[in-house]
């Protein structure tokens, strides 16, 4: 009998009345003659609200104890899910990550997921169980409960599907599609049916916030279908798999902007093999994810040096200034700068390959509207320009009709 996982999100199990509406179409999945495997969020703005309490009582919490209680709203919605389809005359019972098998790094806050044993959810799904499991969570070598940053519950639905072999994951969510931009930010936004997951990929890791960037590269290397649809209709929604068939004559896919950046400098490096390694090295110890990276080199008389500018996000900003302005110091350079109140903003699509000219239109549409470009950041299927926070979201606006992205034909 074939496996379906289903991603609910927070907004979808936010109220006991969508918690109805979820327990309904999961039954009706399994109906269908198909085994079902639900992974959930936290119910709403819970998640936020443990975290504002916790700051509350301590401003710098311990891993272990943070996890232990943000990973608790994830507990709640599996359990009154559950809870409902067996008011209903089904079967379900609810897992937490470490009865689900889920083991992580030994890594709180972030935690990647290193292997999923499935034995009890395989027992359960041969009871006629609906399977219901907590995302966002998982258990380490040392028994205690670890989450895998925001946004995971995606991440553990995928990497379930994976370790199940189901060949589709449904992430069920407040939009019903992957669109051409937020269309909250821009209302002429247009839906995809279709995206490659090189595509989502970029989008995901570039701000987008329909998928987790992890859900997305692990169902790439397991050949995992996703489906991203809404919980609030039955309308088919975007496929992301390998080869798409919407048009590959248009080059850019979507337009994607993160306003939570910021940008550190390290000046008058010695200009010697190793300084750039050990000092991403050294953030990469600490879990800070670096995106945009530029090295500018100086020739003087006597010597030459180099300056190293990055972008992480801005939550980051002051663990990673400390860590930069530490390993600075070994490696002899200058001085250590930083700017926050950033945006990004993105250009995604295969299309580019083969189009030239995409980047030029992308710097004259911004230069033409008075936008500065801080940074610069190109790949074969992005280009990403480091701008400043208040330009931001009238950067989108105008990027996405540049490229006509709101004539696009779905």
């Amino acid at each position: 009998m074939d496996i379906m996982v289903q991603k609910f999100g927070g907004t979808s199990v936010g109220s006991p009345e969508r918690i109805q509406a979820v327990a309904e179409r999961v039954l009706k999945t399994q109906a269908q003659g198909t085994q079902v495997v639900v992974v959930v969020s936290a119910m709403g703005d819970s998640t936020d609200d443990l975290i504002v309490l916790a700051k509350k009582l301590n401003p710098t919490p311990y891993g272990r104890e943070y996890d232990a209680l943000i990973s608790t709203g994830e507990n709640i919605s599996a359990a009154l899910l559950a809870m409902t389809i067996q008011a209903k005359g089904g079967q379900a019972i609810s897992l937490t990550g470490p009865q689900a098998g889920v083991k992580t790094q030994d890594l709180h806050t972030k935690a990647k997921i290193l292997t999923v044993d499935t034995t009890r959810i395989k027992q359960e799904l041969q009871a006629g169980n609906i399977v219901i499991v907590t995302g966002f969570q998982g258990v380490n070598s040392r028994n205690d409960v670890t989450t895998i940053g925001r946004g995971g519950s995606d991440t553990s639905a995928v990497v379930l599907a994976a370790a199940l072999k189901a060949p589709v994951c449904e992430i069920y969510t407040d939009v019903d599609g992957i669109y051409t931009t937020d269309p909250r930010a821009v209302k002429s936004a247009s839906k995809l049916s279709e995206i490659s997951y090189d595509e989502m990929l970029e989008l995901a890791s570039l701000g987008a916030k329909v998928l987790h960037p992890r859900s997305v590269e692990c169902a790439k290397e397991n050949n995992i279908i996703l489906h991203v649809r809404s919980s609030f209709s039955l309308d088919e929604g975007t496929w992301v798999k390998e080869n798409p068939t919407m048009e590959s004559t248009r080059a850019v896919t979507g337009i994607t902007l993160s306003e939570e950046e910021a940008m550190i400098s390290v000046e008058g490096i010695p200009d010697q093999p190793g300084y750039a390694g050990q000092l991403f090295s050294e953030l990469a110890k600490a879990a800070i994810n670096v995106d945009m990276i530029i090295q500018s080199a100086q020739n003087h008389q006597t010597h030459s040096t180099n300056t190293i500018t990055f972008t992480v996000q801005e939550e980051d900003l002051a663990q990673a200034l400390q860590i930069t302005e530490t390993t600075a110091k070994t490696m002899g350079a200058q001085n250590v700068q930083s700017e926050k109140n950033l945006g990004k903003i993105s250009i995604v699509g295969v299309g580019m390959i083969s189009k030239p000219g995409i980047a030029a239109q992308m710097f004259k549409t911004l230069g033409d509207n008075r936008i500065n470009l801080k940074l610069i950041s190109t790949s074969e299927i992005k280009i990403s320009c480091a701008i400043d926070r208040k330009d931001a979201k009238q950067a989108l606006a105008i990027l996405h009709t540049a490229f006509q992205l709101d004539k696009v034909t779905v």
